[in-house]
């Protein structure tokens, strides 16, 4: 009997985790990890800055849309970050993020490319306060 559906394997993303002692620790340390999967972070001098300022209802989907927006960013400008500071506000509407990232353009002969990440996901998304560690962590297309 043939099934009319199946399953397959799907090995295109990647599910990320930032942690930290502070919520924000954790949304850095996130996009750290973003950036790692496309190159090493080692090699990317935090030459310039780029200000990011967003808004959601909740903290998970603040999460999303901070790394979606450092993506945006990324292909606009062609800086690859390694650096970021975010200062994170809730308000009676929701939650404020303020955010920078430092990084700077790529350098082929010294910088190794590894993966591209296409996009940011709502799968896997948790962002919770666990003992005294902020978890951040979502699923990202590759």
């Amino acid at each position: 009997m043939i099934m009319p559906f199946e399953y397959l394997d799907h090995t295109a993303d990647v599910c990320l985790r930032g942690t930290g002692e502070t919520v924000e620790e954790a949304f850095c340390e996130a996009a750290r990890a973003l950036f790692n999967l496309m190159i090493d972070l080692e090699q990317v001098a935090p030459k310039r800055s780029q200000r990011v300022s967003l808004f959601a209802e909740r903290l998970e989907l603040l999460l999303v849309e901070w790394l979606s927006e450092l993506l945006v960013q990324k292909d606009l400008t062609g800086l690859f970050l390694s650096r970021f500071h975010v200062d994170i506000r809730q308000g009676k509407d929701g939650f404020h993020l303020e955010g920078e990232g430092w990084g700077e353009p790529l350098d082929p002969p010294r910088h190794r490319v590894k993966l591209e990440v296409k996009g940011v996901t709502y799968s896997g998304l948790h962002v919770a306060h666990k003992g005294k560690i902020w978890i951040a962590q979502c699923v990202v297309d590759i």
